[in-house]
Formats: C-alpha cells, sequence, structure tokens
C-alpha cells in the first residue's frame, strides 16, 4: 500500500493530535497550535491534515480558520458522511478507508512543508480500517504523538490507558496537552486533572493547558492560547 516513510520523511517534520476520545478538542488544540507556531515562523510554511472524517465539521473549521494553500484531499484525504467509526461509516457508503491515498496527500505536504499537523479521530484507540487504529498509523507512519486531555471528571482514567496504548506502540510521545473545552474554575482543574497525579501515573510531561476559549475560531485568541506552552517538548 505504499505506507513506509520515504526518504524526503524527516519524524521531527510532523506531529499527530491525538486525544483520549471523541469530543476533547483535538481541533481546537490543533488550530492553536497552528495559529502561535505561524505567528513565530511567518516564513515559514504549515500543513494540516484531517486525516480521516466522519460526518461534518473539522475539515470545514480548518479552511475557514487557517486559510491554507492546499487541495481538498489534502485538508482530508478520507471523507465519510455517516459520524461513525471511520471503518463503520465507510462501509454503508460500500467503501473501505483507502490509507494508501492518506499517505500520498501526506507525502505531498512532507514534500513542501516545514511543520505538519495531523489529527487524529478520537483515542490512540481508534480503527481508521478494520486493521489499523491511530496508534498503529502512529507506529508506521513514525508521527510523533501529543495527547490532547479534556479537563473533566474522569480525565485521568482514560489518559492512564491511551499513555498505556501508547507505550505498548513504542510511540513518541512528546507529551500531554491539557484542555478547557467548558469554563473550569481552578479547584476544578486541580480536581479534575491534577497535574502531579498524571504524570506520576503516566510518566508523561505535561505540555500545558489550553484555558476556555469564547472564541474558539479567533486566530489571535488561538495563538496566545497556545503561547504558554511547552514548545520545546513540542519541536525538540
Amino acid at each position: 500500500m505504499g505506507l513506509s516513510p520515504p526518504p524526503l520523511f524527516l519524524p521531527k517534520k510532523a506531529l499527530l493530535v491525538a486525544a483520549t476520545d471523541t469530543e476533547c478538542g483535538k481541533t481546537v488544540a490543533t488550530l492553536a497550535l497552528a495559529a502561535y507556531w505561524q505567528t513565530q515562523r511567518p516564513a515559514a510554511t504549515l500543513g494540516v491534515m484531517k486525516l480521516v472524517q466522519a460526518g461534518p465539521g473539522d475539515r470545514e473549521t480548518y479552511r475557514q480558520v487557517l486559510r491554507l494553500n492546499q487541495t481538498d484531499r489534502e485538508w482530508n484525504p478520507l471523507y465519510f458522511e455517516a459520524p461513525l467509526a471511520p471503518p463503520l461509516a465507510a462501509a454503508l457508503e460500500g467503501r473501505v478507508p483507502d490509507l494508501a491515498l492518506a499517505w500520498q496527500s501526506f507525502q505531498g505536504l512532507c514534500a513542501r512543508c516545514d511543520w505538519i499537523l495531523v489529527e487524529a479521530a478520537g483515542g490512540l484507540g481508534t480503527p481508521i480500517d478494520w486493521a489499523w487504529t491511530f496508534a498503529d498509523l502512529a507506529h508506521h507512519w513514525r508521527l510523533p504523538v501529543v495527547l490532547v486531555v479534556p479537563v473533566q471528571l474522569g480525565c485521568i482514567a482514560q489518559t492512564v490507558a491511551n499513555v498505556a496504548l501508547a507505550r505498548q506502540y513504542d510511540l513518541n510521545l512528546r507529551g500531554i496537552l491539557l484542555n478547557c473545552r467548558h469554563p473550569r474554575t481552578a479547584a476544578e482543574i486541580d480536581q479534575w486533572a491534577p497535574h502531579a497525579l498524571i504524570q506520576s501515573l503516566t510518566q508523561a510531561p505535561i505540555l500545558g493547558l489550553l484555558p476556555y476559549l469564547e472564541y474558539p475560531l479567533d486566530p489571535s485568541a488561538l495563538a496566545a492560547a497556545a503561547a504558554g506552552l511547552d514548545w520545546e517538548l513540542l519541536l525538540p
């Protein structure tokens, strides 16, 4: 299927933005990373890809906010109408997810971009087709991973499980990015997503906290939200 990394591909050129589950704020997190990176490196080229999308939303948001010079296939190589797990959504259309097509689109971005953000769908265990999960993809494509964790009750267990899966696949986990999808008080953040406990249980660094954004499609607000993250870990 042509899924092995070509000579032009450098792992540090790309980052997979995964999460502990669906509805964790991966899209906003990806937008924030992209917006801040563009403010710091205006002369550099950025690529952003929603590798597989089931149902409307993310790819349309990316086009609206980032306005990058990309083809439709580079924005989103695999699209299915039903908001289901990708192989199930594809089956409803009599199709199977074409990872070779996704790989070709990714290669195109690697050939001309200085940094590529690839947004996953759901957690690392989310299936892409009937054989591969996003953990498989990160392993075979040699993609470093950042794990987006929503600040909510129950996030600790989901974080531990996803980090364990990353270790099982020997992934390069850059760290954990806490995300406030809803307004949170300092006490709620400390009680639901305590940094010290999460780090102790996972032995993974906390990259920082994205605050709740009232206007999550404002590039300036997105860039400001990402300014306090540990960029030395994000871009080693």
